[in-house]
């Protein structure tokens, strides 16, 4: 299709018409979708739920450690699926500690009446958040040096777990998932509870991202750092290693233990893992979009760490997953208006394939992890948000403003 439209590029060649622009713009689309999809359907298969517990288990001694800043409508349901889930493994040991990390509403109270209640629930001894250390960073660490188990189980006080959940989990540690030795840093992703378009369209990502750019082969066969993931929702560890590796004071300025963490543990030599907990854990993440926003925007570019990924995610995210919808739509009112619109069909089908493989993985990550179904046919402004949303967080992050819970550490 020849058009008034050309854009004058490579040297020593003659004008490009725009048209053969966008089809190998689109060809590249169907690439990147493509690739997204095939590293799904791959890691998928890896990301297997948590095992039966075995026949010979003889149990572990567990501290599951609880961070507590303000959490008055979480805490008692979360230490009671805990200790409904200990009871499930009679086998072991297993003690629930909460850090009070300078709450000004019930929580002291509601903790208080927990370890009244149950010898089991046990109330950390806190101190005042120390310079240049992250409030959830101080608490972990605190309540690790403080504990006498052999593992340490980390999680927020928005989760909940099934009664199975800790006889399974540990079932989850001793397996072998590749060349590298059982892992002494465990994490699941829970199932993520959503309500609200607000929240479906941003909190599923978490899975996205995992599931199309982490390749599970290499984390599981090599102790690469950059190829290790974490959920700090749900975080197993091994206390000799997590010691050793210097605790949660070697991330104490972070706000993204997910991925930090698990790092810091391969560079001291300790492999990592991740497996799927949709069935045995859900997290209730954040309540409504505004809420969402900030959760996110406050370690969305930490996650990332550079500048240079973060523009390589913008072109991957809005060059090849949302400029598809684009100019599949604007072909498809060319034509049926006949306005003469410069989109060729070779280049409106591309974009249409490029928009097929994104609905084929969207829906397959949908229907695994229990998500709103609505979030399949809003991939693309889904990612549109989460852009704007790690741009965001690299101004707050520069100008020192990221801030959770009424503080900036």
């Amino acid at each position: 299709m020849t058009t008034a439209f050309s854009i004058t590029t490579w040297i020593g060649q003659a004008p490009v018409p725009t048209d053969a622009v966008l089809v190998w713009w689109m060809s590249a689309s169907v690439v990147i979708c493509g690739f997204a999809l095939l590293l799904s359907v791959v890691n998928l298969r890896r990301f297997s739920i948590a095992p039966a517990p075995l026949e010979d288990d003889a149990g572990w001694s567990l501290t599951v450690c609880i961070p507590a800043r303000d959490e008055a409508e979480n805490l008692e349901p979360c230490v009671r699926a805990v200790l409904r889930s200990a009871d499930a493994d009679a086998g072991s040991n297993t003690v629930v500690m909460v850090y009070d990390d300078g709450s000004e509403d019930a929580t002291p109270a509601i903790l208080a009446e927990l370890a009244a209640e149950d010898r089991r629930v046990l109330a950390a001894e806190t101190r005042p958040l120390p310079k240049g250390w992250n409030g959830k960073q101080h608490a972990c660490d605190r309540m690790g040096r403080q504990a006498e188990s052999d593992w340490m189980l980390f999680i927020d006080a928005d989760v909940r777990l099934s009664p199975d959940a800790l006889v399974r989990t540990r079932a989850a540690a001793r397996r072998r998932t590749g060349a590298n030795p059982p892992p002494k840093l465990l994490s699941a992703f829970p199932r993520e509870r959503t309500e609200g378009l607000g929240e479906a369209m941003v909190i599923p990502l978490i899975h996205f991202i995992l599931m199309a750019y982490l390749p599970f082969g290499r984390m599981r066969n090599t102790l690469d750092p950059a190829a290790s993931a974490a959920c700090g929702q749900y975080v197993l560890v091994e206390r000799d290693a997590w010691t050793e590796i210097g605790g949660h004071e070697s991330i104490r300025e972070s706000m993204h233990d997910g991925v930090l963490l698990p790092r810091m543990f391969r560079r001291g030599g300790h492999a990592t893992d991740v497996f799927d907990a949709t069935d045995i854990v859900e997290c209730r993440m954040y309540r409504g979009f505004r809420e969402t926003w900030s959760g996110f925007v406050k370690n969305a570019y930490e996650g990332l760490g550079n500048v240079l990924l973060l523009l390589l995610l913008t072109v991957l995210h809005l060059g090849g997953h949302v400029a598809p919808w684009f100019v599949a739509s604007i072909g498809g009112i060319g034509l049926v208006l006949d306005l003469g619109i410069p989109v060729s069909k070779p280049a409106a089908g591309l974009a249409v394939a490029a928009i097929g493989l994104q609905l084929v993985q969207r829906s397959m990550l949908a229907s695994r992890f229990r998500q709103d179904r609505r979030i399949v046919a809003l991939h693309a402004p889904s990612l549109v948000l989460l852009t704007v949303i790690q741009w965001w967080s690299l101004v707050m992050h520069l100008t020192g403003r990221r801030s959770w819970r009424g503080r900036t550490a």
